[in-house]
């Protein structure tokens, strides 16, 4: 199975920290190779942080949520421990779910402020 990187669109430019990683290695950009990160999880059971709602968005693309569908993801976001923000990420990228495209910048917030607090 092929997991899609949560944070790709089509409208980032090259070089952007979200960027798709290449096939062959990984993009050397995190402090933790990511592509490894979820090569591991792939192999433990899928874990919910009370977000089972969100699986009927499988298979869309990030920039297709309307501003109910993103404010439902928000919610989920908003309600969360910032520490527990990195396994909701790898959480919908192995369940094939897209973050819409207007929280991406939320969350590397939170991904940034999180690993400068711990």
């Amino acid at each position: 199975m092929k997991l899609r990187n949560l944070f790709q669109s089509d409208t980032r430019p090259p070089g952007d920290p979200f960027a798709r990683e290449a096939e062959d290695g990984c993009c050397g950009q995190h402090e933790f190779c990511q592509k490894e990160l979820l090569l591991q999880a792939a192999q433990h059971p899928v874990e919910y942080y009370d977000d089972e709602e969100l699986d009927v968005f499988k298979g869309r693309s990030s920039d297709s949520y309307n501003d109910g569908e993103t404010d439902l993801f928000a919610d989920i976001l908003h309600t969360m421990l910032p520490v527990d923000v990195s396994g909701w990420i790898v959480s919908l990228q192995i369940r094939e779910i897209a973050l819409p495209d207007s929280l991406k910048d939320t969350v590397l917030l939170l991904l940034n402020d999180s690993t400068i607090t711990h």
